[in-house]
């Protein structure tokens, strides 16, 4: 029973604690799936944006820099809205990134959400288990973003990238 008693005792601290540690602040715009506030870097959980020099066809069939496309989407979502972005903390990745859930205001839409249901990121399932499918499943339906044409998957071209291949080899089709 103390051992219950301990484990429910030490999450709550670990919950007030977590909360406590939310960053707040303007924030910029690092790249379609990363922030900065404060000088600390935050990488959005659950996501996946393409990548700065990522390129993607149109339903043209032309490429366009659409990794470029996400971060100036995001940057234009904070000049519009121009509320403090509250990150809540879950981890820090590989980079050394705090890695959050964000949300434009208190209480305010989840930033990762809104890049997902426009089309501008992709649910990450490997870290979000599901978490944005539907906002997703949405956003490819009415062909917002970069449903209107075809992609890579993020993570599947910086593996490309990092096998040594160039850019247009790891991006969307010839």
């Amino acid at each position: 029973m103390r051992w219950a008693f301990a484990f429910g005792l030490g999450l709550l601290v670990s919950m007030a604690q977590a909360c406590a540690a939310d960053i707040v602040g303007k924030a910029s715009v690092i790249d379609g799936d990363t922030i900065e506030i404060h000088g600390q870097r935050i990488r959005l959980w659950g996501i996946d944006a393409l990548e700065s020099d990522q390129l993607c066809r149109g339903d043209d069939s032309k490429h366009y820099q659409c990794g470029r496309l996400a971060a100036n989407a995001l940057a234009a979502l904070f000049a519009t809205i121009t509320r403090p972005v509250t990150c809540s903390p879950t981890g820090s990745d590989q980079y050394g990134r705090t890695v959050a859930v964000c949300f434009l205001g208190e209480p305010g839409p989840d930033i990762g959400k809104w890049l997902v249901s426009n089309g501008f990121a992709l649910d990450w399932p490997q870290y979000s288990k599901g978490q944005y499918s539907g906002d997703q499943r949405g956003a490819e339906k009415a062909g917002r973003g970069i449903w209107s044409g075809s992609f890579v998957e993020p993570w599947k071209y910086r593996a490309c990238r990092r096998s040594g291949s160039a850019i247009e080899q790891c991006s969307d089709g010839d």
